[in-house]
């Protein structure tokens, strides 16, 4: 690759505020920055100059098209491309973008999930432009960010929960600021930036991999000799090939403005990360959504294959999507951070129990926002946190957490405190905590980092999720401030009693131990170890009386986002089952045959040559391969019966539960079986590249 200069191809593509600021006419770019901030909806007269600016910004950079991007249900990105041309009635054609296509487009809302909302005749479904994510041009489109929703207003997608939970936040968090006399903060902005981990493999393996092709995710594998056990593999010299997808990655994705920062080998052989910088939540879930389809489209071109699945691999770790989580002020103050006054040691400390308690109340919520049957491999696995939802905030913080409780005074009797200044509360350390990676919500310094969500996972859910939860805790604690007479002492109380009746959720132990298991369940914390457990949670009361409150979701997008998300995983698991079905019967059960015959036909060839000699060998193979395929045809019998009785026409929770108890139950058992007779049988009859083929398939 060419050399490139980084500040000079940051951002080159996309339609940004210092674009806007140089070709739009002061009017109409004032005009938009209202409407990114929410002060006022662009006018139409505005609106035109803009999409006029933009086309021929667009046609600059190579666009010929456009398309309005959006993110409906299933998990992925969508596009309908249109060109630029119009028929200008001399049989030639002129460049056109209007307003109108800047601003809405039309789209089939009948072919996307809708969870009910829209029937098969009910086909209009619009998109609308958000101009809080900046337009941008890939592969000769000019692509326009936008909502996607329902002829009659319902949300059909993952960015319009996620846009609303932002304004139900800001409100929230900008009356809280009032009570300590931040009169001059106009806007919170929750941020958001992903760690995203996945694995390179190379082309001809994979294609030679029917369970990787149709799943993502290998079906049946015996362990390699070597995996991860030596963790040679974790931040070890990145090999020569994987260096130059990595470097071709971070030069695309600048080029879109996306804040690409860290790159590094994680620690199963083959799998690797990318972590960029925390931007606001909406513009990091679109960035991220970017980064994984743009991954799999270089990858290509290097001839390997970027897998996302969160466990495509037994018996190595599987791969997540840490979600780094805070709060920001238009005046730049990170909420989340101590701060060096009296009074913002205080407020920080407010916003923190926010938190905790948010999760706390809605600990199914926020295991709701990260299940999939993908991640269900995942969580709980040696890599990955267990299902049960707890937060860390370190050594020091239990301790400060404690005083409060207790109404003592603390002191670190360290350097570096900074005094809160309220009566017994405590001073507070900066970078008082340590890191633990059992943690599924670890507070990390001046944010939280949830690291339950799935490597294939849109960020949209965990972070409309916890935009949610935790303005309404700051509602209710404004609600309660507000009419204080004393506001110290008010706080003080309140600070105290929020400690105790959520201090059950604080736990700075190992995450993956037996004995947390056991003492979560004693504390009433919800161990929720499937998707199928825990998706009918959603449209438990609270938490539909939780959306409904703060204008995030209706009633009907609450149960329409559960039976999506159900059906999403009977799909998965149907199309798993049919898939182990077709390569158990299509490619293992003849490459056992075959080996069966070739150990046979040496047996009987030695025999020939003289009888006397000893078997012991081909005896015991013969023995062990009959043993074994014998219990591989019961099971593989057992598969092939139990897709036929799933019925199609069964409640869907019915559905998912045949899919988790009895499929996926089937299926293990049959892998059991068949990776045993992988470990039996000669390399050369081996149907498919096994894990050392494929975990090792990238050499430089």
């Amino acid at each position: 690759m060419e050399k490139c200069s980084i500040p000079e191809i940051f951002g080159s593509m996309v339609f940004n505020d210092k674009v806007m600021k140089e070709r739009l006419p002061k009017e109409a770019y004032e005009a938009v920055r209202n409407a990114m901030e929410g002060i006022a909806p662009l006018s139409s007269k505005d609106a035109k100059t803009v999409a006029s600016v933009m086309k021929e910004w667009a046609i600059e950079k190579g666009a010929t098209h456009f398309t309005h991007w959006f993110q409906p249900m299933t998990g992925i990105t969508a596009e309908k491309h249109n060109s630029f041309i119009e028929p200008s009635g001399d049989g030639d054609v002129i460049m056109k973008f209007s307003e109108s296509s800047l601003v809405r487009g039309e789209s089939d809302a009948s072919s996307f999930p809708s969870g009910g909302l829209r029937a098969t005749f009910e086909a209009r479904g619009y998109t609308a432009w958000d101009p809080t994510s900046y337009a941008f041009v890939k592969d000769g489109s000019l692509y326009i960010p936008t909502a996607y929703c329902s002829y009659g207003g319902e949300a059909l997608d993952k960015k319009t929960p996620l846009l609303r939970s932002m304004e139900a936040l800001n409100k929230q968090a900008l009356r809280v600021l009032k009570l300590f006399g931040k009169d001059n903060v106009k806007k919170v902005t929750p941020t958001a930036g992903a760690e995203q981990e996945y694995f390179l493999i190379d082309k001809k393996v994979y294609e030679k991999r029917l369970d990787l092709i149709h799943c993502g995710r290998t079906l049946f594998g015996a362990r390699p000799s070597k995996g991860q056990e030596l963790e040679d593999h974790y931040y070890g010299a990145i090999k020569e090939r994987v260096a130059s997808f990595m470097k071709e990655l971070d030069v695309e994705l600048w080029k879109l403005g996306v804040y690409a920062k860290t790159e590094h080998n994680e620690v199963a052989p083959a799998q690797h990360e990318l972590a960029s910088v925390y931007t606001s939540a909406n513009v990091s879930t679109d960035q991220n959504q970017m980064t994984m389809e743009i991954m799999k489209r270089i990858a290509n071109k290097h001839d390997l294959v970027c897998l996302l699945h969160e466990k495509p691999f037994e018996s190595v770790n599987g791969s997540g999507k840490h979600n780094n989580w805070s709060l920001s002020t238009d005046l730049g103050e990170n909420l989340l951070e101590p701060g060096d006054t009296p009074m913002e040691n205080a407020q920080f400390l407010l916003f923190l129990l926010a938190v905790i308690k948010g999760v706390d109340e809605y600990q199914d919520l926020l295991r709701i926002s990260v299940a999939s049957a993908g991640n269900d491999h995942r969580l709980g696995a040696d890599e990955a946190p267990p299902a049960i939802i707890s937060v860390y905030l370190g050594e020091e913080f239990d301790a400060i957490l404690g005083a409060i409780e207790n109404g003592t005074k603390y002191d670190a009797k360290d350097l570096g405190n900074l005094k809160i200044g309220v009566s017994v509360l405590p001073t507070i350390k900066k970078d008082s905590t340590d890191r633990n990676r059992t943690s599924p919500f670890a507070f990390t310094g001046n944010k939280f980092e949830f690291r339950m969500v799935g490597s294939s996972a849109n960020i949209a859910c965990p972070n409309f999720i916890l935009n949610t939860i935790v303005a309404e805790e700051l509602s209710q604690f404004a609600d309660e401030l507000e009419n204080a007479t004393d506001f110290n002492s008010a706080l003080e109380q309140l600070l105290q009693k929020t400690v105790i009746e959520h201090k059950r959720i604080i736990y700075s132990g190992n995450n993956y131990s037996v004995e947390w298991q056991k003492e979560a369940k004693k504390r009433g914390l919800l161990n929720l170890k499937s998707t199928v457990s825990a998706l009918p949670l959603y449209a438990e009361q609270k938490n539909v009386d939780l959306f409904k409150k703060h204008n995030v979701l209706s009633s009907s997008e609450v149960l329409s986002r559960m039976e999506i998300l159900l059906e999403n995983y009977i799909n998965i698991v149907t199309i798993e089952a049919l898939t182990a079905l077709d390569m158990a019967s299509k490619e293992i059960a003849p490459a056992v045959l075959k080996y069966q015959s070739f150990v046979l036909d040496a047996l009987t060839k030695k025999h020939n040559y003289n009888p006397n000699l000893s078997s012991k060998l081909e005896d015991g193979i013969l023995s062990e391969l009959t043993r074994l395929s014998d219990l591989f045809s019961v099971k593989l019998n057992f598969l092939r019966r139990n897709i036929e009785a799933f019925k199609p026409n069964w409640p869907t929770l019915r559905k998912a539960r045949y899919c988790e108890n009895v499929l996926l139950t089937d299926m293990a058992e049959l892998r059991r079986i068949a990776d045993a007779l992988e470990l039996l049988i000669g390399k050369e009859f081996q149907p498919y590249p096994n894990y050392e083929d494929i975990l090792y398939s990238v050499k430089y």
